[in-house]
């Protein structure tokens, strides 16, 4: 079946719902075929039928429309599917059925009026996410999968690209239902491999089919909106024959949705002579996409006014600057931050060093985390994107207190990473010593107070790109920053000093779940003080105990250089906190799961399968 609702408004939508039937038998056979439409609540709405006589062994395509009035449109704000169900009966007996959800929605896209859904203007607020679920591995749970989409809606995101290959039903299903939409990408090498045993082996014989596959299995999820071809393709500046190709591949399966691809300028002589080749690159494309090149934006659209742009990755330290071309250009759509999640592999490619360190583009074991994420492997905000929250606006003012620096030295920051800041104001064996403290805000001016007394006020701006930076002698107590407009304060932020590790919190996500193995619950293990305030510097091993109809299916933390074990019952602690993934084994029942450490009151969490 495909699905598609070419007219979409809230009067009224055109559904067409084409469907392929094959007559396995020998003999012809006269067949109805009836085509239903039910709404978001499962009630029918608007039915048709077609007849269809088929020869033996034979199979046709059967085309209909159905009518939908007043429709609820599906969006990032409301994602309303429908369902529609297709039925084949002859003789009046039903010989076979099928159904898909789907969302009544409209896509369009150019450069004078970006890209738009349902008549509206969106900016794409996107991320790069790999395909794996943290300390899971690659396992494709569904309740992983629509976890990491639950986390980039909380933090923002409504978008994802999934780089470089396509998602799992699963994860596509998280984002029809809850309203994040999606760059699907099919390739990250075509003929020429980046590595010996890269997908360049089999792509003349298997690109076209596995175009197919995903095209054809994908393309009725609403949330799909953009198809990508290729990343960051070694021959893309030399010949774009195979462009062509997969383009045409992908509109025979859906000629509804625009097609990307990811251009770097990583390959050859690319930066002299990017006018020429870029050309080359982006002739097939209905959407440019653009790694890591935002100052190429405003020239090339001088050259080629009507090629809509995007980044399709950028680096999180100069997200102000990504953004604001976002919002100042309407052919430019969105920016994809290379990463929205961290993921394992490219290890440390988003870590720091001091001048006085070796430097490297990758860090070696046992680093095995890239640490470029806004969100940790655990699913844990990261300094990067409460930063976000402000460029977004989705914060008035945010706080980020630098690790102290040895004298004499500075910090190198890998492009994609970010400086190495905690949003913490505890720092024992610290006092009197100046801690770098980092206050972001659109407020005109910030200022900071150490136990109420001020430490300093400076201006915020697009100069400034959101940030004021303040020497704060360290003392125990309040940290506060405060936002000012006018000369007035309209918002703040505090950190407080903690006291001594006490006791061990446990917080799961989902107290009460299925008894199915495709369900989980995630819970958070923090330390905690007396008071019950998270210690921000903790690192205490931390001894786990399941019992009942469940299972550890794994452990973590957000550090990206601990090889333990994932499967271990023990985790230290990162910044005062790690993560215990609950598993159903069997039928309903209770799930207990018991931390201890030594020194630390211990904590239980009772999770209820059914």
């Amino acid at each position: 079946m495909f699905v598609t609702t070419p007219e979409a408004s809230k009067d009224e939508a055109e559904v067409k719902v084409e469907s392929q039937v094959c007559n396995g038998t020998s003999r012809e056979t006269d067949v109805v075929v009836r085509a239903r439409v039910l709404n978001p609540k499962g009630k029918v709405v608007e039915t048709t039928e077609s007849k269809l006589r088929l020869p033996a062994n034979e199979t046709n395509t059967v085309k209909q429309t159905v009518e939908v009035r007043s429709p609820k449109l599906w969006s990032p704000d409301s994602p309303e599917l429908y369902s529609a169900e297709v039925e084949i009966a002859a003789a009046g007996k039903t010989l076979d059925k099928t159904s898909t959800h789907f969302g009544i929605r409209k896509i369009e896209v150019d450069a004078e009026h970006g890209f738009r859904l349902n008549g509206k203007m969106i900016k794409l607020k996107g991320g790069c996410m790999h395909h794996d679920n943290g300390p899971l591995g690659s396992a494709a749970i569904d309740r992983a999968e629509e976890r990491r989409v639950e986390l980039m809606k909380a933090n923002g995101f409504n978008a994802i690209r999934t780089s470089h290959n396509p998602p799992s039903p699963a994860f596509l299903d998280a984002c029809d239902r809850l309203g994040m939409l999606v760059v699907d990408e099919a390739f990250d090498c075509w003929n020429e491999g980046k590595n010996p045993q890269d997908y360049h082996l089999y792509f003349k014989d298997w690109a076209k089919r596995d175009i197919a596959s995903m095209v054809e299995r994908d393309r009725n999820h609403p949330s799909v909106v953009i198809w990508s071809i290729g990343n960051e393709i070694p021959e893309q500046f030399r010949d774009n024959s195979t462009a062509k190709m997969l383009r045409e591949a992908v509109l025979s399966h859906d000629p509804t949705r625009p097609i990307t691809q990811a251009i770097c300028t990583d390959f050859g002589n690319v930066m002299r002579h990017w006018d020429q080749l870029s050309d080359v690159a982006f002739k097939y494309l209905d959407i440019g996409g653009y790694n890591y090149e935002p100052g190429k934006y405003e020239s090339d659209h001088k050259r080629n006014p009507q090629r809509v742009m995007m980044a399709t990755e950028s680096f999180p330290k100069d997200c102000f600057d990504y953004w604001t071309q976002v919002e100042k250009h309407p052919y430019v759509i969105g920016d994809f931050v290379w990463t929205a999640m961290d993921y394992f592999g490219e290890s440390g490619i988003g870590h720091t060093s001091l001048s006085n360190e070796q430097d490297s583009f990758l860090m070696p074991w046992p680093w095995h985390n890239a640490w470029c994420g806004d969100i940790d492997v655990c699913g844990f905000k990261k300094p990067q994107s409460y930063y976000r929250d402000v460029v977004w606006r989705r914060s008035p003012i945010e706080m980020a207190v630098h690790a102290p620096m040895p004298a004499g030295v500075w910090e190198r920051v890998s492009n994609w990473g970010w400086p190495d800041e905690t949003r913490s104001w505890t720092w024992p064996g610290q006092g009197g010593k100046p801690l770098q403290v980092a206050v972001y805000s659109r407020c005109d001016a910030v200022r900071l107070e150490l136990n109420g007394k001020v430490i300093g006020e400076k201006p915020v701006s697009a100069a400034t790109k959101l940030t004021a930076k303040f020497d704060v002698p360290y003392a125990p107590g309040e940290l506060r920053a405060v936002g000012l407009s006018d000369g007035k304060s309209v918002a703040s932020i505090a950190f407080h000093t903690t006291g001594e590790p006490y006791a061990i919190r446990l917080v799961a996500d989902r107290s009460t779940i299925r008894a199915s193995r495709n369900y989980l619950s995630y819970v958070t293990v923090e330390v905690v003080d007396h008071d019950g305030n998270r210690v921000p510097n903790a690192a205490i091993p931390i001894r786990l105990t399941v019992t009942g109809v469940g299972e550890l299916a794994a452990t973590g933390s957000g550090a990206p250089n601990d090889s333990s074990s994932f499967h271990l019952p023990l985790r230290t602690t990162y910044k005062g906190r790690c993560i215990a993934i609950l598993r159903p084994t069997g039928g309903a029942g209770k799930i207990e799961l018991k931390a201890e450490a030594d020194g630390l009151k211990p904590a239980t969490v009772v999770v209820n399968t059914r």
